[in-house]
């Protein structure tokens, strides 16, 4: 969460003339302060002895860093993507419809899900290692409000694919057209969007509980 300056100030000059942590939390939050602004707002200072506030690092936006985390999502997308299109092929060649025969295409267009995978798969991989490296090795990063737009952006998108998915399984039962290509699907869907959402929440939740310390 991005620290209001008003009240970093405030905390700032609170720590300098000998506040407790606490007697600042509470005050602020009697006068109404939101209780995740002011975590931020103590977690932007060190909890060390010294004879003034020491601030912590903040974060800053590097073209480096957003280049790679643009292609660290984009390759999730498309591994997401090219994983859910081969499997649905997959369920229509061992559950085919009757009233709809299998297109001419379809192996070329699986070929196409698989070469997707076989590319992106590696580098999504590489990338989150090296992201990965770099959040272990400098503080700055897990309070890196890009990748944190970025994560969030990808939360959403699960979220309504998820919710959606949901929604078609249940209008589908309701009608008493639930067949098993359907429930096959909605399961692919489901688990896909479900992990990468899961995966996600964890990563933010791992973020914050590390910036407070």
């Amino acid at each position: 969460m991005a620290v209001n300056e008003e009240l970093a100030g405030f905390v700032r000059d609170a720590l300098e003339h000998g506040a407790s942590r606490q007697e600042i939390e509470e005050v602020l939050s009697r006068v109404g302060w939101a209780a995740p602004q002011v975590q931020a707002a103590l977690a932007a200072f060190a909890d060390v002895e010294f004879s003034i506030p020491v601030p912590r690092p903040r974060s800053y936006l590097s073209a480096r860093n957003a280049f790679l985390r643009l292609t660290l999502f984009a390759a999730l997308y498309l591994s997401a993507y090219s994983l859910g299109f081969l499997l649905f092929q997959l369920i229509n060649t061992a559950f085919p419809d009757p009233a709809m025969p299998m297109a001419p295409h379809v192996d070329d267009e699986m070929r196409w899900a698989s070469a997707s995978l076989i590319v992106a798969v590696p580098v999504f991989l590489y990338l989150s290692k090296l992201t990965g490296r770099q959040r272990r090795g400098d503080a700055t990063e897990r309070g890196s409000q890009d990748r944190r737009w970025l994560t969030y952006l990808t939360l959403f998108v699960a979220a309504l694919v998820v919710i959606g998915d949901v929604i078609t399984l249940i209008y589908n039962g309701l009608g008493g057209e639930l067949t098993i290509r359907l429930v096959l699907k909605s399961l692919t869907v489901g688990a896909i969007a479900g992990s990468v959402f899961g995966y996600y929440l964890w990563d933010i939740k791992v973020d914050e509980s590390e910036a407070q310390r």
